[in-house]
């Protein structure tokens, strides 16, 4: 099978792989609890699979995956108290949220230095933070070339579990046990799921029902929408015909410094809680990391 990974390619092979398609696909997510029946990784394994499905049935690159993401503060942390309890050890894979973006628009400035025409920035790991990915790639897009898209994975899933498109995404539930089932069967085991109900380990209260010949589907639909999305991309690069310019690391300090920073105490993933979140309980081991009012950086 054509190779579409770049740490695993050849510069040859690369080179091949940018004429025929030169879209680059960035995947993200973490290792942190996603019930018994999934291996921690799932967020990354998930979308960078689908990118790699992608990338082998309509063309591009897909970058080396990202398995450091945000957890650990903010509405996360209150998650985690409630989904996840207060395990000896978690396991998480956790970034603070400037981080984790600063990272990517490094990652963006090697996709402009390389000249790629597109680059789809795809996370499979949910809760606010995709919409951040979304408002950074809108603030880089005017300094770049390259074309952006961000999007949740489950944005491609556009049919969801039930084919109607109702459902979506989930944790550890029936979608996303599914998905990996399909993709990486080596990393699901349902046997490990309780028969006496429960959620334990953040389990989705519906895993139970995971399938799949679902995931299956659920997976082509993803690999259709991220075709068609890649193509457009390209086409709206070709329109355009824009100049590389952000291909520095003092450019991309200095959008980081000028146009970013001035933007974090905004993005969702800093807030101190999502909508209807409780407070974290006074002795919460969550609690450490909880941002200070005030001071973005917590």
């Amino acid at each position: 099978m054509r190779k579409v990974q770049w740490q695993e390619m050849f510069q040859d092979e690369l080179e091949a792989a940018y004429a025929r398609c030169p879209v680059v696909y960035f995947t993200y997510g973490m290792c942190e609890p996603h019930g018994p029946q999934n291996a921690l990784g799932l967020d990354e394994v998930k979308a960078h699979a689908i990118a790699c499905r992608a990338a082998h049935a309509h063309g591009g690159i897909v970058a080396p995956p990202d398995f450091w993401h945000i957890h650990e503060i903010g509405g996360y942390a209150i998650w985690a108290e409630g989904a996840i309890g207060r395990p000896e050890r978690h396991w998480m894979t956790s970034l603070p949220p400037w981080q984790h973006f600063k990272n990517i628009c490094y990652h963006i400035r090697a996709a402009e230095a390389l000249r790629f025409h597109a680059a789809i920035l795809l996370t499979g790991h949910y809760g606010p933070n995709w919409q951040d990915l979304v408002r950074l790639a809108k603030l880089l897009q005017p300094r770049v070339g390259v074309r952006l898209y961000a999007l949740p994975e489950f944005e491609s899933n556009y049919k969801g579990f039930t084919g109607d498109g109702r459902q979506t995404g989930d944790h550890a539930g029936k979608v996303e046990t599914s998905l990996l089932w399909a993709l990486r069967p080596d990393c699901v085991d349902v046997s490990r799921i309780p028969a006496g109900g429960g959620r334990p380990f953040a389990m989705g209260p519906d895993a139970p029902q995971s399938d799949r010949r679902v995931g299956e589907r659920m997976v082509a639909d993803e690999v259709e929408f991220l075709g068609n999305k890649a193509r457009e991309m390209l086409a709206e690069y070709d329109a355009l015909k824009p100049a590389h310019e952000f291909t520095t690391y003092e450019a991309v300090e200095r959008f980081w410094r000028e146009v970013a920073e001035p933007e974090l105490a905004n993005f969702e993933s800093m807030q101190p809680k999502w909508a209807t979140q409780p407070d974290l309980p006074a002795d919460s081991p969550w609690r450490e990391n909880a941002p200070v009012p005030g001071n973005w950086r917590g």
